[in-house]
């Protein structure tokens, strides 16, 4: 579920009818992999962040095949 600070940040998707609270609680517990940070990956990435992802991978070719996993809040 989700805590309260949580519940504040995204109280704005909480409200539509179609993301709603369930819908929110599925976006943190989704897990996304962006191939390329570049000039769509990038904005794609904040944007992900933003709607509440729980957990993002990025892969990179300039990152030289690393993955790079981050939890976000």
């Amino acid at each position: 579920m989700l805590e309260p600070a949580e519940l504040e940040r995204y109280a704005r998707h909480i409200v539509l009818r179609e993301v709603g609270g369930p819908g929110q609680a599925r976006l943190k517990a989704a897990r996304v992999l962006v191939v390329g940070a570049g000039g769509i990956g990038s904005p794609v990435l904040m944007y992900l962040a933003a709607a509440g992802v729980g957990t993002l991978g990025v892969i990179d070719a300039r990152a030289r095949g690393l993955v790079a996993q981050c939890m976000l809040p």
